[in-house]
This record gives structure tokens, C-alpha cells and sequence, in this order.
């Protein structure tokens, strides 16, 4: 029998999975972003409230997942069965070699992690060190990079340079010849890079925070 707080639960992982609170999945989604806060899951005087197939239908979309694998969430609450898949740390994946031209490990530095399957058969996690980062990513968080992932404004995206550096943002903007990073943390400079200049880009979908 499905359950009312299974439904939820399920939506909470969607979040989680695309490194998202669910106020974060109602806004990419274009919701509002109170659509999936707890107060909104029952009423005043206890009674139940189930999400709309319309927002179900939105938050798959926003994320690029099938309905197939929202079902998964709901039935055992780990999407897809678990698979190995490389890490490597943040700073040491930025030492050449370590990608190929595409974006995908290729280095002998890598090590492998347990992860719920993602769609992409390519994904990989980088363990962040130190807190350079902080607020967002802080020492030991374990973030989860698909190259294949379609980016979208507001995306945390990891970006590699012709001149070798690896740079992790927030997507501000994306055009034919350009790219916008906001930084993840104040005391960072925004930035605009050509594409000429970027290898690779991928998403990061997912935080171990």
C-alpha cells in the first residue's frame, strides 16, 4: 500500500540526490518554494496532503530523473541499487592527468566509494578538504559530479580551465561564448570565462552535507 509520508520521503531524496533542500527542488522546479515544506504536508486539523502530479511531473523534469526512478525512491528509499563509483580529493583532482578531454577520471589517483546508481554510468565524487568553502562545502563533505547532466542557471558546477584550473561555482549564466560563475562563498570573486577557454563543465548533484 503506498504511503502518504513514503510520497514525501521520496521527494525529500529527489532533493538530496541533486544536492537540493526541498525548498531548493520547488524552486529549480519553478514552484513555490514552500510547495514541500513539512507545514504543507498536512493541514491544520491533521489531515493528510498528498503532492500534485503537477509537481511531481515538474520536480522529475527539473532534475532530469524518469518516473521509473522517482518509483525506486519511494519503494526502498535508495533510488537505484548501489554501485562504486571513483573518488578522488577536490584538491588532488585538480593535478593534470587526472580527467580526459571529456571530463571523466582517467588518473591513477582514484580511489571508489559506495553510491546509491545514478543515469550517469560516468559520475564520480571528489572529497572536499579544508574549508575554503565553507558554508557550503566544508572539510570531508563528499560531493557527487554527473559530466553528463544537463546544467541549468543556479546549478553548482564544477569547471575545468585550458590554463589547468578547476574551478567550482555557482552557473549565473551560460551563453554561446560565455560562462558566469558566482562563488560559493564571499570572500570569492565572481567570474566570466570564455568557453574557448573551458575543457569541460559538469554538474554537481549531489552533497554529502
Amino acid at each position: 500500500m503506498l504511503k502518504h509520508a513514503d510520497i514525501w520521503a521520496a521527494i525529500d531524496r529527489l532533493a538530496k540526490l541533486n544536492g537540493l533542500s526541498p525548498s531548493g527542488l520547488a524552486r529549480r522546479s519553478g514552484l513555490d518554494p514552500t510547495t514541500f515544506n513539512p507545514s504543507k504536508r498536512q493541514s491544520s486539523d491533521g489531515k493528510l496532503r498528498w503532492p500534485s502530479t503537477e509537481s511531481i511531473a515538474k520536480i522529475l523534469d527539473a532534475t532530469s530523473s524518469s518516473m521509473a526512478a522517482f518509483v525506486r525512491l519511494i519503494d526502498d528509499g535508495s533510488g537505484l541499487p548501489a554501485r562504486r563509483i571513483p573518488i578522488i580529493g577536490h584538491s588532488q583532482a585538480a593535478v593534470d592527468g587526472q580527467f580526459d578531454g571529456t571530463g571523466h577520471p582517467a588518473g591513477k589517483g582514484w580511489d571508489e566509494v559506495d553510491f546509491p546508481n545514478l543515469s550517469d554510468p560516468n559520475a564520480y565524487a571528489l572529497e572536499i578538504a579544508g574549508d575554503s568553502m565553507a558554508p557550503i562545502y566544508r572539510d570531508g563533505d563528499i560531493v557527487i559530479v554527473s559530466p553528463t547532466a544537463g546544467l541549468r542557471r543556479g546549478d553548482r558546477v564544477l569547471v575545468k580551465t585550458s590554463a589547468g584550473a578547476l574551478l567550482v561555482g555557482e552557473l549565473a549564466r551560460i551563453s554561446a561564448n560565455r560562462i558566469d560563475l558566482r562563488p560559493l562563498t564571499g570572500d570569492q570573486a565572481a567570474q566570466s570565462l570564455k568557453l574557448s577557454d573551458i575543457v569541460w563543465k559538469a554538474r554537481i548533484v549531489w552533497s554529502s552535507q
